[in-house]
C-alpha cells in the first residue's frame, strides 16, 4: 500500500511538470495536443501514454536547468546567424575614413581570401533505464534533466570563453596567431605597418578590449540550429529493444570563433599599472589605410579570478601606496571569468 501512495505521489508531481510544460509549449486544453493524459503510475504499466507523460516532465526539469543559466559569451562575442553549414568571413584588414567626394567613388572590397566557420553538431544524452520505470526509481531522474539543461544552456560560454587562453596560438581570419604581434594595420603617414595585440609573458592571462560596439566584438558566436529537448520514446524503438532503455536528449548545430583582433589585446606579463597602461596605448594606437584614428578605445578589462584583485587595484583603488591618485581608477570596466584559470 505503502509503495502505490509513493508511486501515485511521484506520478502526480511528473503531471504537474507536465502541465507546466504544456503551458511553456503553448498547449493547451482547446489545443491539438490536449489530448495528453496524465495518469497515475500505479501498477507501473509502461505504455505510450505513461512515456508521454515522463516526457513531459523530463523536458520541464530540462526548461527548469536551461533558464536557470544567464550566459556571459555575450559580452565579448557578436552572435551571428547561420543558415548553411559553414559561414564564409571575408577578411577586411580595415574600412578608411570618410573621403571628399571628388571624382568616382572609391570602393572598399573585402580582401581575396576568405575564412570559414563550420557549424559543428552537439549533444547531451541522458538514458533511462526501462527497470527503473517499472520500479519506480525515477525521484533523481528530474535534478539530472535539470542539470543537463544547465549544461546545454552553459556550452556556448564553454566555447567562446575558451578561445581567449587559446588565442595566442590558433589563427583568426587573418592568418596570424590571434594575439599575435605582426597583425597588418596602418600608421598615421598611410604606411602599412606591423600591429601588435600581445605583450607575450608566461603568466595567467588577462585582455583589455573595446566591448563599445553591439555589431563588432573579438569574437564570433555562429548559431545554426538552437538547443531542443528531443526524447525517444517509442517501446518499438530498436534502441530500446535492443538495451531495454529510452533516451532523451539534447541536439544544437552552432560554433565559435575569432572575429576583430584589432579590438583586444592579450597579455601573460604581470597585470601591473605599468603593463595596463601599455596594453591602452597599444589599443589606441591604430589607424586606418587614410590615416584616420580607427577609433579603439579600451572599455573592458578582462581577468580569472587570480588576476582579480590586481586588477582591482588598478581600476578601484583610489589612492598608491605612496598617497598619490590612482589614475587608472574607472578607466575600465572589469570582467572576472572562471573560464581563464
Amino acid at each position: 500500500m505503502i509503495k502505490h501512495i509513493n508511486t501515485l505521489a511521484l506520478a502526480w508531481a511528473f503531471a504537474a511538470v507536465a502541465i507546466a510544460a504544456s503551458l511553456f509549449a503553448g498547449v493547451g486544453p482547446g489545443s491539438a495536443d490536449a489530448g495528453i493524459v496524465l495518469i497515475g503510475l500505479g501498477g507501473l504499466i509502461i505504455n505510450n501514454q505513461v512515456l508521454t507523460t515522463l516526457a513531459q516532465g523530463f523536458n520541464a526539469a530540462f526548461l527548469r536547468g536551461f533558464g536557470s543559466v544567464a550566459p556571459s559569451w555575450q559580452q565579448v562575442a557578436m552572435e551571428i546567424s547561420s543558415s548553411s553549414d559553414a559561414e564564409n568571413y571575408g577578411w577586411m584588414k580595415d574600412l578608411p575614413g570618410m573621403r571628399e567626394w571628388v571624382g568616382p567613388r572609391v570602393y572598399n572590397n573585402l580582401e581575396a581570401t576568405t575564412a570559414q566557420l563550420k557549424n559543428k553538431p552537439w549533444e547531451h544524452t541522458i538514458a533511462v533505464k526501462r527497470d527503473h520505470i517499472e520500479d519506480d526509481k525515477l525521484g533523481i531522474y528530474a535534478n539530472l534533466f535539470s542539470i543537463q539543461g544547465e549544461i546545454v544552456a552553459r556550452h556556448p560560454d564553454d566555447l567562446v570563453w575558451g578561445l581567449l587562453s587559446n588565442g595566442f596560438a590558433t589563427k583568426g581570419f587573418d592568418g596570424q596567431y590571434f594575439f599575435d604581434t605582426d597583425h597588418a594595420s596602418f600608421n598615421r603617414a598611410k604606411a602599412e605597418v606591423s600591429w601588435s595585440n600581445t605583450q607575450g609573458g608566461s603568466g595567467k592571462p588577462w585582455f583589455l578590449m573595446d566591448l563599445s560596439r553591439s555589431f563588432m566584438k573579438p569574437l564570433i558566436f555562429q548559431m545554426r540550429r538552437k538547443p531542443q529537448f528531443v526524447p525517444r520514446t517509442d517501446p518499438k524503438d530498436p534502441h530500446v529493444f535492443d538495451h531495454a532503455e529510452f533516451v532523451f536528449g539534447a541536439d544544437a548545430r552552432y560554433n565559435a570563433g575569432f572575429g576583430f583582433h584589432q579590438l583586444a589585446l592579450g597579455s601573460k606579463q604581470d597585470l601591473d599599472a605599468t603593463n595596463y597602461e601599455a596594453a591602452r596605448v597599444s589599443l589606441a594606437a591604430q589607424f586606418r589605410p587614410d590615416g584616420s584614428p580607427l577609433g579603439v578605445q579600451a572599455t573592458h578589462l578582462i581577468v580569472g579570478p587570480s588576476n582579480e584583485a590586481k586588477a582591482r587595484a588598478i581600476l578601484e583603488k583610489e589612492r598608491l601606496a605612496n598617497g598619490e591618485d590612482n589614475i587608472w581608477v574607472g578607466t575600465a570596466q572589469l570582467i572576472v571569468s572562471p573560464w581563464l584559470e
